[in-house]
């Protein structure tokens, strides 16, 4: 009986990136208003003037990027593998290395559990976004059904008549 092979994964934390899209929004506006009430003027030790009103303009938007890239996880797999994008991590494994794609009840994201014992976060596949996370998990996990079967693990250690044969 054919099976139907497994599709392409992708999956992005939309949540997490509409709570970070604000969030730098938030930060951005906050810079600005502070450079705007940053008027010319001199306390007598400091100066400020226009070059610090666009400093803190400037020092908002570096800070609004680094809020963003909080959100800035992905994940892709398709038969040959699964590529992970966390915050500042990137991974590309393959499906050989992978022994299970968990998401426990509790979690606030998945994880794919490695056949060392190590364990990957998969920050893009969020509690928080509900059915999306859960189609996502499934077909991380069609996947690696899929390669499994196509690549079976050859059979280590002793036969069940090899135990036998030494009592």
């Amino acid at each position: 009986m054919p099976t139907t092979p497994a599709v392409p994964v992708s999956a992005t934390p939309h949540r997490l990136r509409l709570i970070c899209a604000l969030a730098a929004a938030a930060v951005v506006a906050v810079m600005v208003v502070v450079a705007v009430l940053l008027t010319s003027s001199s306390t007598g030790v400091v100066t400020f003037g226009l070059v610090d009103q666009v400093a803190m303009v400037g020092l908002g938007v570096f800070i609004g990027a680094g809020v963003m890239l909080a959100g800035a996880s992905r994940v892709d797999a398709d038969a040959e593998g699964v590529q992970v994008r966390n915050v500042l991590v990137r991974h590309a494994l393959p499906w050989e290395l992978v022994r299970s794609v968990r998401f426990d009840r509790h979690s606030s994201w998945a994880s794919l559990e490695m056949t060392n014992g190590d364990e990957v976060s998969v920050l893009a596949v969020q509690a928080a976004d509900g059915e999306r996370a859960l189609v996502a998990v499934e077909g991380l996990r069609a996947l690696l059904a899929a390669h499994r079967a196509a690549h079976p693990r050859p059979v280590t250690g002793p036969l069940l008549y090899e135990w036998e044969a030494r009592e």
